[in-house]
């Protein structure tokens, strides 16, 4: 199934606007008004994706970010359960649409959090992100659909891969004594933060 959230920093798409995911969501949850049918323009202008569907999982509505995020146009009324072409756990493995996040939680009425997957593009590039599948409420308390909000993770996971490899090195210089071989781990190490930290300031 899904991977569990990394402790990794996954919310900067989002933090630009100087908010976190879960306050993207409730500004959502407020557009939408329970209604999944709705054409919630205020939205179309996330520079993070964001996707309704009606009570079946079937897309109703996404904003343009969904079209970067999945590398193609998702097919509003057709599509189901999520706009990437292709979807697969954290370990590569195929994840089929309706075991996805977003299928959980309206098949569970429920939010789902803490996980995160891999979207591929029709191009072959991977996109790893983090879901926020939350379930639509009318008025009456009926349900009616969900959204979803895909967090790009892609860098933040890099980055975390750049400062292992540096703390290996710097684990590993400690147990050699061949200055020429210590210097070459330090300066591997200082290049791996400084990628590291590059992609932090992009981000």
């Amino acid at each position: 199934m899904w991977a569990g959230r990394s402790g990794s920093s996954s919310d900067s798409s989002v933090m630009s606007l100087g908010l976190d995911a879960e306050e993207i969501v409730q500004v959502a949850l407020k557009a939408l008004d329970g209604r999944p049918d709705g054409n919630p323009s205020t939205l179309d202008d996330l520079p993070t994706a964001l996707f309704v569907t009606d009570r079946e999982g079937v897309i109703t509505w996404y904003n343009r970010a969904c079209v970067d995020f999945a590398g193609r146009t998702p097919v509003a009324h057709r599509d189901r359960w999520c706009v990437a072409w292709k979807l697969l756990t954290d370990n590569g493995a195929p994840l089929p649409h309706d075991q996805c996040p977003l299928a959980a939680a309206i098949k569970e009425r429920r939010s789902i959090r803490g996980v995160t997957a891999i979207a591929e593009r029709p191009d072959g590039r991977r996109v790893a992100f983090q879901p926020y599948p939350t379930p639509l409420f009318d008025a009456e308390g009926e349900f009616t659909g969900a959204l979803n909000l895909l967090v790009d993770i892609t860098a933040a996971r890099r980055r975390d891969e750049f400062l292992a490899h540096a703390r290996r090195c710097r684990r590993l210089r400690r147990t050699i004594s061949d200055p020429e071989t210590i210097a070459a781990l330090q300066h591997m190490a200082e290049q791996y933060e400084l990628a590291a930290a590059e992609l932090a300031a992009s981000a």
